[in-house]
C-alpha cells in the first residue's frame, strides 16, 4: 500500500520542559504511518521532558531550523510554553518562514498563542486551549477564535488541547497529502 505523505518532511517543536507527550505522539503516529518524516527541534538540543516523565531527543534547535527544510511545521504545547516558545524569535522566524512559502503549520493547545504572536494568525480562524489570557493573546493579533477542538484555515490547523490530538494528526495529514492545492 502507497503511503501518501512518502517523500513529507514535518517538524515539531517542543519545549523543553512539561511538553504534553499525547500532543506529539498521537500525530506523530498518524504522520509517521501515513510515511511523512518526523524531526523535533526546541530551544535547545538534547532530551525534552514531558508533563508525564516521557523524553523526546530534540534534534535540532529552533535557530537550526528553516522551514524550506519542511512541508509542515507544528508547535506542540506544555507547560513550559508561555515562558519559551511564545516569544521566541527564532520560532517565530521559523513560523513565518513557513507562511510566506505556503507550508502546512499546526498548533495544539497553548501553542496556537505562538501562532498569534508570529504574526501568522492575523485574521485566520482557530482555536486553542481557551483561558482569558490565551483569548486575549488571539485577539490583539487579530485572529477569530472558534470554539471547536480542531479548526481548518487554509493551510493552518490548530486544536484545542490533548483530547483533540489524534483529530488533529488526522487533519495535518489531509493538509499535507493536498499541499499545494489552494484553499479558501
Amino acid at each position: 500500500m502507497e503511503k501518501r505523505l512518502k517523500g513529507k518532511r514535518v517538524l515539531a517543536i517542543v519545549p523543553p520542559l512539561g511538553f504534553r507527550e499525547e500532543e506529539l505522539q498521537r500525530p506523530r503516529e498518524i504522520l509517521e504511518s501515513e510515511g511523512a518524516e518526523f524531526k523535533i527541534a526546541s530551544v535547545r538540543q538534547g532530551t525534552c521532558s514531558g508533563l508525564f516523565g516521557g523524553r523526546v531527543k530534540a534534534e535540532l534547535t529552533v535557530d537550526e531550523a528553516r522551514a524550506d527544510d519542511y512541508d509542515a511545521v507544528i508547535v506542540v504545547a506544555g507547560a513550559d510554553s508561555p515562558d519559551c516558545l511564545w516569544d521566541s524569535a527564532e520560532l517565530h522566524r521559523v513560523l513565518q518562514q513557513a507562511a510566506e512559502s505556503n507550508k502546512v503549520i499546526g498548533g495544539i493547545c497553548l501553542s496556537g498563542v505562538v501562532l498569534a504572536r508570529a504574526g501568522v494568525a492575523g485574521g485566520r480562524h482557530l482555536t486553542v486551549y481557551q483561558t482569558p489570557r490565551t483569548l486575549r493573546e488571539l485577539a490583539k493579533a487579530g485572529a477569530r477564535y472558534v470554539a471547536r477542538d480542531v479548526v481548518i484555515d487554509g493551510n493552518m490547523v490548530t486544536a484545542g488541547g490533548p483530547s483533540a490530538a489524534r483529530e488533529f494528526g488526522r487533519k495535518l495529514a489531509e493538509r499535507l497529502a493536498s499541499q499545494g492545492v489552494e484553499w479558501q
